[in-house]
């Protein structure tokens, strides 16, 4: 049981820290500006660790290297204690695999959250700062769901479609994490 616990909080507080790294990464492909509640949010929890490693890390162009090299280094860090409190069970090689993974993992899962937030907020018509964010973040993802599947009724189908394909990859990427865990 207290191993459950604390794998729940690591997890917890990995995807925390990776996804906001994650986000900022995003929110910079996709320039949209950080001077909203949400922007705000991800310079709150990332900035501790991006800022340092931007001193030594040089960005590829318009990919921020230390935002992606933070996200990784959190995912690292993971599951390096999950290894030590499976009391250093298989071999270690797997753990930089098993963070690359669970980097995968952590994109995967914010992916939903904004699917699900955008889908919810479309069913609103007032408009805020806030939704204008999120819409900005999920519209480019669902562009090419929206060439494969047409409007039913006047109805978007693409951010249910775009849940149900997450949601097939998280069982995927589930699977090959349980086996290498077990290997």
């Amino acid at each position: 049981m207290l191993y459950q616990i604390l794998t729940f909080l690591l997890d917890v507080a990995g995807g925390l820290f990776t996804g906001a790294c994650l986000l900022r990464l995003y929110m910079q492909q996709q320039r949209i500006g950080f001077a909203n509640p949400l922007g705000q949010l991800v310079f709150a929890l990332s900035d501790w660790l991006v800022l340092p490693l931007r001193r030594v890390i040089v960005p590829l162009g318009r990919l921020d290297t230390s935002s992606l090299l933070a996200a990784l280094l959190l995912q690292l860090l993971q599951y390096l204690l999950l290894w030590l409190l499976l009391g250093a069970a298989g071999p270690l090689l797997w753990v930089p695999l098993l963070a690359l993974l669970g980097l995968v993992r952590v994109a995967l899962t914010a992916l939903t959250g904004l699917f699900l937030i955008y889908a919810l907020l479309s069913w609103v018509p007032a408009r805020s700062p806030l939704s204008d964010v999120i819409a900005r973040l999920a519209e480019p993802l669902l562009r090419p769901l929206r060439r494969l599947l047409p409007r039913v009724g006047g109805i978007d189908l693409s951010p249910l479609l775009a849940l149900v394909l997450l949601q097939v990859a998280m069982i995927v990427l589930g699977h090959v994490q349980a086996g290498l865990l077990t290997f």
